[in-house]
């Protein structure tokens, strides 16, 4: 795979208590929406929820967009059964 095509891939994903799911996919949309505009925009964003209360939250960015991408923050307290889970991915190849 060639530099032009290489992406960081920030991954988020939290677990809300039972039934609270559709307030944590709210809050992430909230957040999420409030990333940079511009040149140090996300190429990508996109949310998921899944069963378990669980949303994923996922940004692509440039590879010189550099280490310190931003990223969403903890939710409250009582949106989160646990701590967000948080991966960095490099893309390694298109199919």
């Amino acid at each position: 795979m060639t530099g032009d095509h290489r992406v960081l891939t920030l991954m988020w994903e939290a677990r809300a208590p039972e039934g609270r799911g559709p307030d944590l996919l709210e809050w992430t949309r909230t957040r999420a929406t409030e990333l940079p505009d511009g040149p140090s925009a996300p190429l990508r964003t996109e949310l998921f929820q899944a069963p378990q209360d669980r949303v994923l939250c996922l940004t692509w960015w440039r590879p010189e967009d550099g280490p310190d991408l931003p990223e969403l923050p903890e939710p409250p307290a009582e949106l989160i059964t646990r701590a967000v889970h948080r991966w960095r991915f490099e893309s390694v190849e298109v199919l």
